[in-house]
């Protein structure tokens, strides 16, 4: 007689365990990129100039911003405080109302299901453009061009806030169900009608929320613009750090932060109600 198969003897009938496949097939190309990768990382790990003492010298000083941040002075510096959040927040509604005005139209015209093709590449390059740097790279250039002060600031924030929105409101557009805006035109509405009472509709909602996301935004950025002289608070916090005031320092952050939670609050309530 035949010896009984052992119990740990793989029968024919039993299921192969499932193994997901790699995701670069060929085992030594995978191989040579995982090492490759491995000493890149060390390389650039090497490259990092880590000065021990500095690090010390860093803490010790963070010690200090920390110990001056639990007593934070609003009254030393208020007239300067006071005056550049008021700058902020003026900033921020007059960039996102500049911004959203100028967005729509060219949203609009970058949308392929709406647009003819020549004012669909004008406006998609447009758009392109708003988008192509920072804020702080286009603060440094207006400043440059306009001066310090709130005004190279509010250029900027209109910029950025165009390149944000009018992307989104394309793309939104390009998504939408085109049975209205077919049952529409096939009342006779003009291209504008058309817009106004198949189109809109459908992107509103959305369109609100990010509008009032990018106000919240806009106060951020307003803060740090201000720090290459494009106006704001961030003059003040950047003449606060120079003079090593830290009471002063810790207080704007608060007010800032302070800020963001009561528009962060408002932009909530204003969904609810709009939405």
């Amino acid at each position: 007689m035949s010896p009984a198969p052992s119990s740990t003897t793989p029968t024919a009938g039993a299921p192969r365990r499932w193994r997901r496949p790699p995701h670069i097939a060929n085992a030594r190309t995978r191989w040579a990129l995982y090492i490759g990768a491995t000493l890149y990382l060390l390389w650039a790990l090497s490259s990092v100039d880590i000065d021990v003492v500095r690090l010390f010298e860093g803490m010790s000083r963070a010690r200090t911003f920390f110990a001056a941040a639990l007593t934070p002075d609003f009254f030393t510096r208020w007239s300067d405080i006071r005056a550049g959040i008021l700058e902020s927040l003026t900033m921020t509604v007059v960039a996102t109302v500049a911004g959203i005005a100028l967005s729509i139209p060219l949203g609009l015209g970058a949308a392929r299901n709406l647009a003819s093709r020549p004012v669909y590449l004008i406006c998609r390059a447009i758009l392109a453009g708003t988008r192509a740097f920072h804020e702080i790279i286009l603060a440094i250039m207006l400043v440059a061009m306009f001066g310090f002060g709130p005004f190279a600031g509010v250029v900027t924030l209109v910029v950025s806030t165009i390149g944000f929105l009018g992307k989104l409101i394309a793309e939104d557009i390009e998504a939408i169900q085109w049975n209205a805006v077919e049952a529409v035109e096939s009342a006779g509405a003009s291209w504008l009608q058309r817009v106004v009472y198949a189109v809109l509709p459908q992107i509103m909602p959305r369109f609100i929320g990010l509008s009032l996301y990018r106000l919240d935004i806009n106060f951020r950025e307003s803060a740090v613009i201000g720090i290459v002289g494009a106006g704001g608070i961030g003059a003040t916090l950047t003449t606060a750090f120079d003079r090593y005031e830290f009471e002063a320092v810790s207080a704007i952050l608060i007010l800032i932060i302070t800020t963001v939670f009561i528009a962060e609050y408002i932009a909530g309530a204003i969904r609810r109600k709009v939405l």
